[in-house]
């Protein structure tokens, strides 16, 4: 039997072909996957954060900290709230998200910013239905392992019943 050279280069061709077709993503180094869009967790440590705030200036107002996160990372994304502690140093409570709201998915490509906001009532200095926060504490879906602290300066917190702390889902920034 003889074997015809352009048979033999035919058959090659199409393995190198049928070998090259993978559906599989889970070669994190692999050169064929390097293009496709990540579905992983944004990380903190990848994040720059900027905070700005509209403190409230007496008890009984209500005062809003809104935290800007901008992607120095790979594209990555965000499933759900961020988990927001307020610190005082006899307790940590944690902040709900807004009533009714849901949570979304976002992606961030590199340079990309979102944020969030946390609202508050200020409380009434030295009140049992107030918290002495000296620092606010918040985590990312998927990376909760790592925290970012922030100091707290704009006051006792209520903590009354009907004066309910929140804070936002991620919202889009820019174009």
């Amino acid at each position: 039997m003889r074997t015809y050279p352009l048979t033999l280069a035919a058959a090659l061709a199409a393995t190198v072909l049928l070998t090259g077709c993978s559906d599989d993503t889970s070669g994190g180094d692999d050169v064929k996957n390097a293009d496709r869009p990540s579905d992983s967790a944004c990380a903190l440590g990848d994040m720059g954060v900027e905070v700005g705030a509209a403190a409230a200036p007496a008890a009984g107002d209500t005062g809003t900290v809104t935290v800007t996160l901008t992607n120095k990372g790979e594209q990555c994304t965000l499933k759900g709230f961020p988990g927001v502690d307020l610190l005082a140093d006899d307790k940590t409570t944690s902040v709900s998200p807004v009533e009714g709201a849901k949570a979304r998915s976002l992606t961030l490509g590199k340079g990309a910013t979102t944020s969030f906001t946390i609202t508050y009532v200020r409380g009434e200095a030295g009140s049992a239905e107030s918290l002495d926060v000296h620092a606010a504490s918040f985590t990312l879906p998927g990376d909760t392992r790592t925290a970012h602290e922030l100091k707290w300066s704009y006051g006792e917190v209520s903590w009354a019943e009907d004066e309910k702390t929140s804070v936002s889902g991620f919202e889009t920034s820019g174009d």
